[in-house]
């Protein structure tokens, strides 16, 4: 029954874990798969012909494991890569994208601040987002290369996140941003930092907690939500180092836990 079946998610590592956190305090009772995809990561610097490649290959992965769904819990691939794997895949799939809309809304200053990967801010899509919503605020961009690495090494609570917290968004919040938006699931787990050095003076806006709603409405509307009261089970997969997975994947989602690896097959070079 297509109702049993579980959801799949994937990132480019663990920062997907953000959203799958969410998803599974949101939905109990669906079974998830994860995969992070540390051996190809970070996506941030690779081209889009190649995220699109990487994204399908997964994706496909995900439908052999029998899921239902997907979520894209990865800004760059899915600014990148979701249209593709809409028109290539039968399989229904959420992403998620920058919260430029809310962030609009709400900004008072007229100035608003989006972290993101390089790869996303240089997206057509992320572009077209941005244009969408330039002429109610001014949308001040930074790139952040050290924040994955930071989360994908368990460092994000550490001096070297703090200082670099402090290098991307100290300028954010000089041109007056009053709202900070998370463009990348790796930045929910440097929270802490990112408030340290934000303080009172902007409001931060992840994404997580719309995105698992979004899915909720999705299987809902679509009639493949669970029915079960029972909580579901995770099952978790990654294409890197297998001991590392297991260390970093524990300790963010807080439980010890069982990793499998996965050898995709893929006609892409790194």
């Amino acid at each position: 029954m297509e109702r049993q079946k579980p959801i799949g998610i994937f990132d480019s590592g663990v920062g997907g874990l953000s959203i799958a956190r969410a998803i599974k305090r949101i939905l109990p009772e669906e079974d998830l798969v994860y995969f992070a995809d540390v051996g190809f990561s970070p996506y941030g610097n690779k081209s889009k012909k190649i995220i699109q490649q990487r994204s399908e290959d997964i994706a496909n992965f995900l439908i052999n494991k029998n899921c239902k769904m997907i979520v894209m819990a990865c800004n760059t691939a899915t600014v990148n890569s979701i249209s593709d794997l809409r028109a290539k895949l039968a399989i229904p799939i959420v992403g998620v994208e920058p919260a430029i809309k809310p962030a609009a809304l709400q900004s008072k200053t007229g100035v608003i601040g989006v972290l993101a990967t390089q790869q996303t801010l240089e997206s057509e899509s992320f572009q077209l987002l941005k244009a969408k919503y330039s002429h109610k605020v001014n949308i001040v961009t930074k790139a952040c290369p050290k924040f994955v690495s930071l989360v994908e090494s368990l460092e994000h609570n550490y001096e070297q996140a703090s200082e670099a917290a402090e290098q991307y968004i100290r300028p954010l919040l000089s041109q007056g941003c009053d709202q900070i938006v998370l463009g990348c699931t790796h930045f929910s787990f440097l929270s802490a930092v990112i408030k340290d050095v934000v303080g009172s003076e902007a409001n931060i806006i992840d994404t997580a907690v719309p995105v698992a709603m979004e899915l909720k409405r999705r299987l809902h509307s679509l009639n493949l939500n669970k029915t079960s009261s029972e909580n579901g089970i995770v099952e978790f997969w990654t294409s890197g180092d297998l001991t590392k997975a297991i260390d970093s994947i524990s300790e963010l989602w807080q439980q010890d836990i069982n990793v499998f690896e996965a050898n995709l097959l893929t006609s892409i070079q790194k």
